[in-house]
């Protein structure tokens, strides 16, 4: 799943650590989920989209996979 977060964060003026201390999880989680290495739950998902003050759909662009 792609993502919109590195960008995000860096207009923000954020490193990952800071980023990752405003939605309550590590500096590592926010790399991996900026280099689309790690999907975040709802949960993560929602409080990044609402931290950037736009909807999920906006931060993470959904494709067609074979992932299920």
């Amino acid at each position: 799943m792609k993502n919109n977060v590195k960008a995000l964060r860096e207009q923000h003026g954020l490193t990952q650590a800071q980023l990752g201390e405003k939605v309550g999880v590590s500096r590592q989680a926010i790399n991996a989920i900026e280099k689309s290495k790690f999907d975040p739950s709802i949960w993560l998902a929602y409080d990044l989209a609402k931290f950037f003050n736009m909807s999920i759909e906006t931060l993470f662009i959904f494709e067609e996979s074979d992932r299920k």
